[in-house]
């Protein structure tokens, strides 16, 4: 190869690009750019692999290989040493390919006589896209230079397929973003949407990878780097809160680093624009972020990634106002999200898919107070989305169709068309109690946090709100709330609620619920850690300030209180007295009093279910927080996609201990309610009703499926399936249950 100087190297882009530029199809571009960097580079094999699917590499183009192999020659991920490339996301280079550890022999390509290889990975942002090889019958290792060519090359070829350059022939060659993609996820909000992207974060386009000119891309780097380097500057200026402050101060250490704009100018010397020399160190920076093991250097290249971003936008002006309108039906796509802009959005939204975030975020609990459906953990959705895809959610099954076929949207709509005729059957029960075919009424409730939702007491049948989430009002806000302004908000759930009981739940933080103005502990696992009712405890101002709002709210309506993540009797205990202590300062005030209180606790550990006699004497009513209680029962992250499902409601052991609890009530004469995701799958509820549940309290949208099944169940004939299980050795009733179901069915 020619001694590389910067003019070389830009001529190579230039012609590139000018084979970008012309009119010719996909093969055509490909078949001219691996003979240009074949020959710039001087060697006698150059050829391009795109992936074909998510696991499958396709020779897309190439010369010196036979041509006969091209769209022909396939291999999976991490298979010979184009896969391993593609897999580790890293250079191959060696001058002896057939004896290199991992090399596959593929003779319809005539490969076997070049020696030398260099494979470099083809990839935007941290997703490989393909790998770029070029090979040599001479017996060499390739430069530190000629790799640094052909990765300069490599990401100019990320952007031309991110572009969709190479739409045309062969089944690897179609653009990024126009193929249908399944994907899957953790449902953190079940229902099902149809609607079109909307990208909470827009990605970032870069239109013009090469640049002829490298004093004026130099300028408009320094530029801006310096705006964003102000930016920064401004933000710390600003902010008092210590938390923030260090991550802007990682932030302006990134900004200010001299390395980091040293590789970024030399890219922009041998023939790149400023934006494609950032993405290029930033695409750099996410590979390494995906082989860290150290959970501190990944949160380091996070912050060099995130401040990319800042600096892309500033470069090619697109930031969130891209100018692009809110689709009629749209589905909100993002990495993550606080629940302020969420709410921003309100019903607006028809689903919400994040490729972050976790069931129990503060977006899951907006998302599940309004009621849309909602995936977590999506891997590559902002990757494989743009704004305006058609998009369909399944947050049912976890599954996300983008850019769906004809014959899965066909299917899907299907399925939207029967919940819908359910819905309808449903609406003719509404006013009708949840009484089972042995004549037991079972108490429905909804659970809600907004204003918004208390329009769905009506709406579902529901007979009052069995849980009211207070942490909301906390977890939107930059600040502490003000006890009138809390008071206002509870006084309008009683008045919406028209007379009907309203559980309010004292505030539940902790755990991944953090306040941004509570100085957060550093814990190990915050699950098990300083969470509701204990930081409540610790800090008797704040549940001071929460139990005045609520009385002063009541005005002289009954009020029920419930105090969360109750572990042990002397919580509660103290807890109560802090009601007593409020009551009686607030008739000293000389303000309305409740005209009744009920105090209740929430059991969601073991613990509290082997509490004394007395506490279930003591306490005015027990609600079952399933979602916890499950967790901590099995000791199965909830959060953990390998453990989560892999322990039934259903199971034996739950239910047994389930039943103890309801039984420990009825001794004691103790209201008691099921609350949870359970308490709205209607197989679920049906074995708590059996078991002895009379109240369960779910989202509003699962009150009518429940209520149907039970007007069909003889919970008597449950409850014989259920000990059969029991006395049988099963693991699950499950199975026995079903079947009791079918045997309905077909009698009916």
């Amino acid at each position: 190869m020619a001694e590389r100087g910067e003019t070389e190297s830009r001529k190579l882009l230039g012609r590139l690009r000018d084979t970008m530029a012309g009119d010719d199809p996909g093969q055509e571009r490909l078949d001219k750019i691996t003979h240009l960097i074949a020959s710039s580079m001087e060697c006698e094999v150059c050829s391009i692999y795109l992936f074909r699917d998510q696991d499958t590499l396709e020779l897309c183009a190439t010369e010196g290989l036979n041509k006969d192999a091209v769209h022909q020659t396939r291999m999976k991920m991490g298979e010979g040493l184009v896969g391993r490339v593609a897999k580790r996301r890293q250079v191959i280079n060696t001058p002896n390919a057939p004896q290199a550890s991992g090399f596959r022999f593929m003779p319809e390509t005539g490969e076997e006589v070049f020696s030398s290889f260099l494979g470099v990975p083809v990839q935007r942002l941290g997703e490989a896209l393909g790998v770029l090889v070029v090979q040599s019958r001479a017996a060499r290792d390739f430069s530190a230079d000629e790799i640094y060519a052909l990765e300069v090359v490599a990401m100019v070829l990320a952007e031309m397929t991110e572009l969709g350059a190479f739409i045309g022939e062969g089944e690897a060659m179609s653009a990024l973003h126009s193929q249908p993609v399944l994907l899957r996820g953790t449902v953190g909000q079940e229902g099902v949407a149809e609607g079109h992207v909307w990208l909470h974060e827009p990605r970032v386009v870069v239109s013009n990878p090469v640049a002829d000119d490298p004093v004026r891309e130099t300028e408009r780097l320094e530029e801006a780097v310096e705006q964003l380097r102000v930016s920064v500057d401004q933000m710390l200026e600003v902010s008092a809160d210590k938390d923030q402050r260090q991550v802007l101060e990682a932030y302006r250490m990134f900004a200010n680093s001299k390395g980091w704009m040293r590789r970024m100018l030399e890219d922009i010397q041998n023939g790149l624009s400023a934006e494609a020399a950032v993405e290029k160190e930033q695409s750099l920076a996410r590979a390494r972020m995906g082989q860290s093991t150290d959970a501190y250097l990944r949160d380091r290249l996070s912050d060099l990634d995130d401040l990319s971003n800042r600096l892309l936008r500033i470069l090619t002006g697109q930031g969130r106002d891209t100018g692009a309108e809110l689709p009629v039906d749209p589905i909100l796509v993002a990495r993550n999200i606080g629940p302020a802009e969420l709410l921003d959005y309100g019903r607006s939204l028809k689903g919400i898919v994040l490729e972050n975030g976790s069931v129990g975020s503060h977006a899951a609990i907006v998302a599940r107070a309004l009621a849309i459906p909602l995936l977590v953990h999506t891997e590559r959705i902002t990757n494989e989305a743009l704004n305006g895809d058609h998009i369909m959610v399944d947050g049912e099954q976890g599954v996300v169709h983008l850019r769906p076929d004809d014959n899965v949207a066909a299917a899907f709509r299907d399925k939207i068309a029967m919940q819908a005729a359910a819905q309808e059957r449903y609406a003719s029960i509404r006013e009708k109690p949840a009484e089972t075919l042995c004549g037991q009424i079972i108490g429905m409730h909804m659970n809600a946090g907004l204003m918004a939702d208390l329009p769905s007491l009506e709406g579902s049948g529901a007979e009052g709100v069995g849980l009211f989430r207070t942490e909301l009002q906390f977890l939107v806000r930059n600040q502490m709330p003000k006890r009138s302004e809390l008071s206002a908000l509870y006084s309008r759930v009683l008045d919406a609620a028209g007379g009907k009981r309203v559980v309010f739940r004292t505030l539940d933080i902790g755990s991944d619920k953090v306040l941004p103005y509570l100085k957060p502990n550093d814990e190990p696992n915050p699950a098990l850690g300083w969470r509701a009712i204990r930081v409540g405890l610790d800090k008797p101002g704040i549940m001071r300030m929460q139990l005045q709002a609520l009385m002063r709210a009541a005005a002289g309506r009954p009020l029920t209180i419930m105090f969360p993540f109750v572990a042990q009797f002397e919580e509660y205990r103290a807890a109560r007295r802090e009601v007593d202590k409020t009551l009686a300062r607030e008739s000293r005030l000389g303000h309305v009093l409740p005209e009744s209180i009920e105090v209740g606790a929430m059991l969601e550990t073991p613990s509290l279910g082997f509490a004394p006699r007395k506490f279930f004497e003591e306490v005015d009513f027990v609600s079952v927080g399933g979602n916890d209680l499950k967790q901590f029962f099995f000791a199965a992250d909830r959060e953990n996609e390998r453990v989560r499902r892999r322990y039934d409601t259903l199971n034996v052991s739950f239910l047994t201990f389930l039943e103890d609890i309801a039984r420990r009530c009825n001794e004691t004469g103790t209201p008691l309610s099921f609350c949870g995701e359970d308490a709205g799958r209607p197989v679920e509820a049906m074995c708590l009703a059996a078991i002895g549940y009379r109240n369960l309290s779910m989202r509003p949208a699962s009150i009518g499926p429940v209520k149907s099944l039970l007007r069909r169940a003889d919970l008597g004939a449950v409850r014989r399936v259920i000990e059969t299980a029991r006395e049988s050795g099963e693991m699950s009733v499950r199975g026995g249950v079903m079947e009791y179901l079918r045997e309905q069915k077909s009698s009916q």
